[in-house]
């Protein structure tokens, strides 16, 4: 990789090992360093936070990974075999066991941001009913019993991963950019990228157009990694411990996130599909509406005032509705007074 204020050429080969079938790309492997990233801080977190054990959050991170893993692989192979002019598409119709082979790359982050956060939920739903107990402990016992623990609430785990995620996906976006994952407009712009290596996938990305690979094109992965750190900066410095119910951060952070993805999805040469709009920006109008919904029907904007003593309480929780109004508070003899539904909603656990 070389360049400087001028085109960066990527000449590194987009597979990090071979061991005879099995090949390691530079996305699997910076895919499995974000999941480990991910699953650790959410683990911290929710030890401090919630005061749950490790061995919990292990758990709910399973299902997390199976669910993404699968939502994943499911929109990636979609994406592909539904556009004519996928290298990629071709190659799983003529050989269908490639789409098995998730650690050569070709991931989906929105479906594994999905089919994660689903897994997630319905596993939380689940853990503590009695019916999956017995049936765990009379069918998979082998695999250790199970007992009713404290989890945390979905709404809250959501919220404590959101940032997590954001840093995550950010680490993977490392591997996209090595492999040449995603093809883009061209551009005269000095940081315009040119893939360089026999076996980048930049090469293979348009077959109508193969000429476009040897020319500088936009770094749209690097603008959804900017874009995912600046989300991740919203997230933590602006929204984190300030939005009620729980479960409302996670919303901002899907809303912020589809949002800009969508705009990105204009630089990258994928097959249009529906009305102009290729599949991942399909999706992120889907969840951009679900999440707005929900800021727009159930969020809160809690704001903190600092009491005597180094105490601090919720002054004024602004509620996002269809029409948005104020709580109003009233205060006696300095304290601070919510009553009746605002104080169940507005106040800071």
């Amino acid at each position: 990789m070389n360049g400087f204020l001028g085109i960066i050429r990527i000449g590194l080969d987009p597979d990090l090992a071979e061991w005879g079938p099995f090949i390691l790309s530079w996305l699997g492997f910076f895919t499995f360093v974000a999941v480990v990233v991910a699953v650790a801080l959410v683990t911290y977190w929710v030890k401090r936070d919630e005061g749950i054990i490790p061995d919990t959050t292990f758990s709910i991170a399973i299902w997390c990974i199976i669910g993404g893993v699968v939502g994943s692989r499911i929109l990636h192979v979609i994406d592909h075999l539904t556009d004519p002019n996928s290298y990629v598409g071709a190659l799983y119709k003529n050989d269908p066991g490639n789409i098995f082979y998730v650690w050569q790359g070709g991931i989906a982050i929105i479906g594994a941001i999905s089919g994660g956060w689903l897994a997630g939920i319905a596993y939380l739903s689940i853990r503590n009913q009695s019916w999956f107990i017995n049936f765990w402990n009379s069918r998979l016992s082998w695999l250790g019993s199970l007992a009713v623990v404290a989890m945390p609430s979905r709404g809250r785990l959501s919220d404590i991963a959101a940032p997590a995620l954001l840093l995550a996906m950010a680490i993977g976006r490392i591997g996209d950019i090595i492999n040449g994952e995603h093809f883009s407009l061209p551009t005269s712009l000095p940081w315009g990228f040119v893939y360089t290596h026999e076996q980048t996938q930049a090469l293979y990305q348009n077959m109508q157009a193969p000429y476009l690979a040897i020319v500088s094109q936009h770094p749209a992965i690097v603008y959804e990694m900017i874009l995912d750190l600046v989300v991740f900066g919203i997230i933590w410095f602006v929204l984190k411990g300030r939005l009620r119910p729980h479960g409302m951060l996670f919303a901002s952070y899907a809303a912020l996130y589809s949002l800009g993805r969508f705009f990105i999805s204009f630089i990258r040469l994928d097959d249009e599909k529906l009305m102009r709009l290729d599949l991942a920006q399909v999706c992120c109008l889907i969840i951009l509406a679900v999440s707005v919904f929900l800021l727009i029907s159930k969020a809160q904007v809690v704001k903190r005032i600092q009491r005597p003593g180094g105490r601090t309480e919720p002054e004024v929780g602004l509620k996002i509705n269809w029409v948005i109004y104020i709580y109003y508070t009233k205060r006696s003899e300095g304290s601070l007074m919510i009553t009746g539904r605002d104080r169940r909603d507005a106040l800071i656990p």
